[in-house]
């Protein structure tokens, strides 16, 4: 069931234009509140840096009812900027096994999904996110104190 509370927001470079294009048409069709921060052109001298960020700010200032799906060619710079943000925390999934998408939300409550476009294909992306948005925090006392110490570290930098 789709949470209508929820506000999903993508972001992608070039490297990721075609699967975000592709994931943002099947958001919504599930019915899913979805906000495009970009690109929406193919333009490969684009910098994701400018576009995670819009996604990674939107969820840093409403974490109770924002996630977001970011693509990149490896996934792994999106995430890194994405996790600059305070009260987000992004992982990477750039294929193999969907334990690391179960992991990430039981026991990190992970709010940014960051996907290698250049190593999935697109039925095996919303399979990831499919579960990434199904699957929920299990809100252990010791991992809710790993994350409130995420959040400490964060503010001191």
């Amino acid at each position: 069931m789709v949470d209508t509370s929820l506000i999903l927001h993508i972001a992608t470079d070039h490297a990721g234009l075609s699967l975000k294009q592709e994931v943002v048409l099947w958001l919504k069709e599930l019915g899913y509140q979805v906000i495009d921060h970009g690109a929406h052109v193919y333009d490969d001298e684009d910098d994701f840096p400018d576009f995670i960020s819009k996604a990674a700010r939107a969820v840093s200032q409403n974490p109770a009812h924002a996630k977001a799906v970011i693509f990149g060619g490896s996934g792994q710079g999106e995430a890194m900027v994405a996790n600059r943000f305070p009260h987000v925390r992004a992982t990477v999934y750039y294929g193999g096994t969907l334990d690391i998408i179960t992991l990430s939300r039981e026991h990190n409550d992970a709010n940014v999904l960051s996907i290698g476009a250049r190593f999935v294909s697109v039925e095996e992306t919303k399979q990831a996110i499919k579960l990434w948005l199904e699957v929920s925090f299990d809100g252990q006392t010791k991992r809710e104190r790993r994350n409130q110490k995420i959040e400490s570290v964060t503010r001191l930098v």
